[in-house]
C-alpha cells in the first residue's frame, strides 16, 4: 500500500514559479512510476509528466514542455513537479499517481485508471 501527500500548491503571478512535492508512505516507493495530473474546472483529468521508477524515462505534455521538470528522489521518498513560466492555463488542481507501470508507452502513462494509487490533490493557481 502506498499514500501519497502533495504540496506545494498555492497562488502565483503570470511568469512565477512554484514546486510541487509529493511524498509516499511506504518502502516499495522507488518501484514505482509517477504521473502529474492536473484537472481545471469543468475538463479532464490530464497527464502533465511522469517519470519511471528509476528516473531513466521522463515524459511532459506538450504544453508544458521546457517549462516543467519532474524529478524524483526515491531516498526520500518523493517525487517533484517544478513549475516555471507559469501561465493562467496551468491552473488547476494537480494530482500525482504511482502505479507499478508494465511499460512506458504513452497510452500506458497517461491512462488514469493505470494507476492505483492517488494523492489528494494541492491547488495551482495562476493569476494574471
Amino acid at each position: 500500500q502506498v499514500q501519497l501527500v502533495e504540496s506545494g500548491g498555492g497562488l502565483v503571478q503570470v511568469g512565477g514559479s512554484l514546486r510541487l512535492a509529493c511524498t509516499a508512505s511506504g518502502r516499495t516507493f522507488s518501484r514505482y512510476g509517477v504521473g502529474w495530473f492536473r484537472q481545471a474546472p469543468g475538463k479532464e483529468r490530464d497527464l502533465v509528466a511522469a517519470i519511471s521508477w528509476s528516473g531513466g524515462n521522463i515524459y511532459y505534455a506538450d504544453s508544458v514542455k521546457g517549462r516543467f521538470t519532474i524529478s524524483r528522489d526515491n531516498s526520500k521518498n518523493t517525487a517533484y513537479l517544478q513549475m516555471n513560466s507559469l501561465e493562467p492555463e496551468d491552473t488547476a488542481i494537480y494530482y500525482c499517481a504511482a502505479d507499478r507501470l508494465p511499460d512506458f508507452t504513452i497510452e500506458t502513462i497517461s491512462n488514469r485508471f493505470q494507476y492505483d494509487y492517488w494523492g489528494q490533490g494541492t491547488q495551482v493557481t495562476v493569476s494574471s
